[in-house]
């Protein structure tokens, strides 16, 4: 379960602190999905990166399965979202110097459990319709290629926790479809929690949880 709770975020500025989120709370269980929407600079980033563990917040707590990441170490952080948090960018961020097998089992070269994950990289790719592209690099694929292997890579370690920020926001429309469509199936196989920040209406409306941030607070959508 997550459970962000009353967190804030203030930035300092010359007039005193920008606050980007005050009080915000959320609550996910597994197989749970929810959309996050909200103009541009209204913080939806920076809250995904707070529930993240790539953020700490300014007040408030986030504890994923009784987990606060950020009473660890930097280095127990740092496993901690290796192990149990997985990210999808808008920017699909793969190494262009690596195959698509090899891109997807980078978080796993800090692995120290017995998983054999050239297996499972590869059954993902099954499933994302790549299997045929393993030794292509990053520039041989189209767009809506390069996001299914960042999702393949992101669930490579099985994360109690999907963040996806802008996901589609670069795709053509079948592109996103195919994106979105894959997504959806995580929670509904209750492999995951997912949480997605996105401006797209269209794709925010197919989520059963949806929220908008404004005013530095998060609301259940049209409220």
């Amino acid at each position: 379960m997550l459970e962000i709770s009353k967190v804030g975020k203030q930035y300092p500025a010359p007039r005193g602190a920008l606050t980007v989120l005050a009080g915000v709370s959320l609550s996910l269980e597994r197989g749970e999905a929810a959309a996050i929407m909200g103009p541009s600079g209204s913080g939806k980033s920076t809250l995904l990166y707070i529930a993240g563990g790539l953020e700490p917040p300014s007040s408030g707590t986030v504890v994923l399965d009784g987990i606060n990441p950020y009473s660890a170490s930097e280095k127990e952080l740092a496993a901690f979202r290796n192990r149990s948090i997985g990210f999808v960018f808008q920017d699909h961020c793969l190494l262009p110097q690596c195959s698509v097998l090899e891109n997807v089992l980078v978080p796993t070269l800090v692995a120290k459990d017995p998983a054999d994950y050239p297996a499972r990289a590869r059954e993902l790719l099954r499933q994302v319709g790549l299997e045929e592209r393993l030794d292509h690099r990053p520039a041989e694929l189209s767009g809506g290629e390069k996001q299914r292997v960042a999702v393949a890579r992101a669930l490579i370690r099985r994360p109690r926790l999907l963040l996806c920020d802008e996901p589609t926001g670069n795709l053509d429309e079948a592109s996103a479809e195919t994106v979105a469509s894959l997504l959806l199936e995580l929670p509904e196989r209750n492999e995951t929690m997912l949480i997605v920040v996105t401006h797209n209406p269209a794709l925010a409306a197919r989520f059963p949880r949806r929220y908008e941030l404004r005013h530095a607070n998060l609301h259940p959508a049209g409220a």
